[in-house]
């Protein structure tokens, strides 16, 4: 996949002129590490920390319906790069993703708080909760836009598109990847959070920081991939529940399956979205958002017949 994905591109790359020499091989190089390899990394980094993002959400939240698209984060974090484009528009990429990053942990806690108050009759209760939220933000950052003329970058932010990336323009989805890392090392602690405040206080854990780091990781990898590429739904909801449903909730053991399956998820949808209409193509937002609900609605079908 990563092969076809590198190969794929409105630019001929011949791999044998990346043997060759001369002014076609370099020009080839040149599309290969400036272009090519770029977007693939990207693509695998992003899917694999949006999956991982997802597991830990549902472990915190104790829900399997859960993911930062359905839970108000990546709308939150949305308006915070609308805001301070509107603010600050020189600020850098590191600046603009710590912005997005507060707003997200700040739109995540406004959604547990809710919780708190609302009675949790049925699993659908939550993410329902999360997307009214996210389309109550939604509407305000759309407000903002077209006040001041800005619906264009927040049509660019909210649609995940990977076509133009390039060296030096997705480097912080290495920040993702290191945010994902941390996840894993602090695993079992997760897992055992995920059992609940009682359970996780009886075996000496502290239940409140640990859900606050985790928020923090899912609001920072939320705001890097948005600030890179955009939004992408449905990949931190599909690709935990389907991995779930062969490893169980062990963090420690499911983290690595997700991350590999969010990448590849990731890739293949990125790859059939530039061949659908080659060489122009399909943002990768609609393709996951198309597959990604088709998916989810027969993990929904598969759990309600095990629950059976």
């Amino acid at each position: 996949m990563c092969a076809a994905s590198v190969s794929l591109g409105a630019g001929t790359l011949s791999w044998s002129d990346l043997a060759g020499g001369g002014g076609q091989g370099e020009r080839a190089w040149r599309l290969l590490m400036v272009s090519r390899v770029p977007r693939t990394l990207a693509l695998l980094l992003a899917g694999m920390s949006l999956a991982v993002a997802g597991l830990i959400m549902q472990m915190l939240v104790r829900n399997r319906y859960v993911e930062p698209s359905t839970a108000g984060t990546i709308e939150a974090a949305t308006l915070g790069i609308l805001v301070v484009t509107l603010l600050a528009p020189d600020t850098s990429m590191i600046g603009k993703m710590a912005v997005a990053t507060g707003f997200a942990l700040a739109g995540t806690l406004v959604f547990l708080a809710l919780l708190r108050r609302v009675p949790l009759r049925t699993p659908f209760i939550v993410p329902l909760i999360g997307l009214i939220l996210g389309g109550v933000i939604h509407a305000a950052t759309t407000f903002l836009a077209v006040r001041y003329d800005l619906m264009q970058s927040l049509h660019a932010w909210t649609t995940g598109d990977f076509s133009g990336v390039l060296r030096g323009r997705y480097e912080l989805l290495w920040i993702g990847f290191a945010l994902a890392g941390a996840a894993y090392l602090a695993a079992d602690r997760y897992t055992v959070a995920g059992m609940g405040r009682e359970f996780a206080a009886n075996l000496g854990l502290n239940h409140a920081r640990l859900t606050l780091a985790g928020l923090l990781i899912v609001s920072a990898i939320s705001a890097v991939v948005v600030v890179t590429a955009g939004a992408i739904p449905f990949l931190g909801l599909i690709v935990p529940n389907a991995v779930s449903l062969v490893m169980g909730d062990n963090m420690r053991r499911s983290i690595p399956w997700v991350a590999a399956l969010g990448g590849m998820f990731v890739l293949g949808c990125d790859i059939l979205g530039r061949l659908v209409i080659h060489p122009y193509e399909v943002p990768i937002g609609t393709v996951v958002g198309v597959l990604g609900s088709v998916l989810f609605l027969c993990l929904l079908r598969i759990r309600r017949n095990r629950g059976g």
